[in-house]
Formats: structure tokens, C-alpha cells, sequence
């Protein structure tokens, strides 16, 4: 196999939201960093096991006309709570008990809301694409037959991965893509497959312990998150 065939079976597409200090247009289609913009008639701002209302993380708009997982094709808007109480449990692997995440696939009963906190600075998200996200050498993103076929390529041909293979890793919030893991990397498994990381975002003042990210695994037949986080 040859480097180009590696690479074009190793590529993935991602959608990249980056924060921006602009005039929001308040559309449904906006996404955001640190508020939630809408909620359905009967939903409220979340509690979490504590009583304590929980911390706005995010607001994606899944855009038809750019690239989403296949696990979240059918939704269109994604929103995303946090409990402050995250801050004491990184030790555990997954955190999804520290988040709500509320998924609508129908976006005509939504009604605006106006969710923000002092522990973020809320702004809009603007996005791009990209065809080229890799995953880092030793994070177990490669799969195994293609992890095989590089270890030769590199003892035979003198190829190396970062240098030859790899071309880059958004490292920032996105949906697809590869998890831009600070450490060696965490997988659940058993149907929950990545497919979207919220990232530290310098704009909006949010660091997750040092420069980490939150990666969010779902399993669309259980309808199931897991969160993983890691940092520097």
C-alpha cells in the first residue's frame, strides 16, 4: 500500500466551530460557546444532582449543508449543560453525570432562551470545514490493520507518520473528525463512537484545567452519551 492510499483512508472530515467577538444574528441557525439559545416550550435550564442550576456550555447547529456524523444525522440542533461540579471528578473516565445534552431533530417548536454564566464568555461560533483530520500516532484512533501496515511502511520505506502521513487535527470544538487528545487517548467502545469535542477556548475565557478538551461519544441505537476529558 502506498502513502497516499493510507492517508486517504485514514482522512475524515470535520466541521469547525470557532468562536468570534461579532454581532450575533440570534438566528436558530447560530451556534454559540458558553449559552444556550433554545429549548422546547416545556424545558427549563437544567439542575444538577446537587440542585445547583447547571453551567451553559454550548449551542451547535448541526448545518444540512455541512459535514455531521452519521450517529447525529438526524438532529439539527445540539445543547449542552455542564455541572460546576465537573471541576472536583476528572479522576473519572467517563463524565457524562456532569452533563445534559438535549438533542432536537425538529427545530419549529423551539423557542428562544437566553442561558448564559459568569464562568464563560458567550460568543457566536462561526464554521468551516475540513476534509483532512487525522488522528495523533498514539491514540489509538488509527485502526488496527492500518496501524499494522504503517509500523511496516515505516521499518521497509523509512516512512514516518508525522512527518509523511499526517497533515493535521483541528484542535478545537468540531463534530467528526478524530479527538484532538492532549494524552494517549480514551475509547469506550461497545457502540459509543466519537463524534464531537468541546475544546478550551482562550476567546471566551473557558480552560479546561490546562488547555483540554471534552469529548463526546454517542451510541444512537441506546440513544447514550459518554464524556471524556483530558489536558496538558
Amino acid at each position: 500500500m502506498e502513502i497516499d492510499e493510507v492517508k486517504e483512508r485514514l482522512k475524515k472530515h470535520c466541521t469547525i466551530y470557532e468562536s468570534q467577538e461579532i454581532n450575533p444574528t440570534n438566528s436558530i441557525e447560530e451556534s454559540w460557546i458558553g449559552k444556550v439559545a433554545w429549548q422546547e416550550p416545556n424545558e427549563k435550564q437544567p439542575m444538577d444532582s446537587k440542585g445547583k442550576l447547571m453551567i451553559p456550555l454550548a449551542t451547535l447547529y448541526l448545518d444540512p449543508s455541512k459535514y455531521i456524523p452519521e450517529e447525529l444525522f438526524q438532529y439539527r440542533l445540539i445543547t449542552i449543560y455542564m455541572s460546576e461540579d465537573i471541576w472536583d471528578n476528572f479522576n473519572k473516565n467517563d463524565l457524562k453525570d456532569y452533563f445534559e445534552i438535549r438533542t432536537y431533530n425538529n427545530l419549529d417548536n423551539l423557542e428562544k432562551c437566553d442561558y448564559t454564566s459568569d464562568k464563560i464568555k458567550p460568543l457566536p461560533l462561526i464554521t468551516t470545514e475540513s476534509d483532512n483530520d487525522y488522528p495523533f500516532w498514539d491514540d489509538g484512533g488509527i485502526p488496527n490493520d492500518l496501524f499494522e501496515i504503517i509500523l511496516k511502511m515505516e521499518e521497509e520505506k523509512n516512512v514516518d507518520y508525522g512527518e509523511d502521513i499526517f497533515e493535521d487535527n483541528a484542535c478545537t470544538h468540531k463534530l467528526g473528525g478524530y479527538p484532538s487528545f492532549c494524552q494517549s487517548g480514551f475509547w469506550f467502545g461497545n457502540g459509543y463512537n466519537y463524534v464531537m469535542q468541546i475544546s478550551s477556548d482562550s476567546k471566551a475565557d473557558f480552560n479546561i484545567i490546562d488547555s483540554g478538551n471534552f469529548y463526546f461519544y454517542y451510541n444512537p441505537e441506546k440513544n447514550d452519551w459518554k464524556v471524556y476529558s483530558d489536558f496538558y
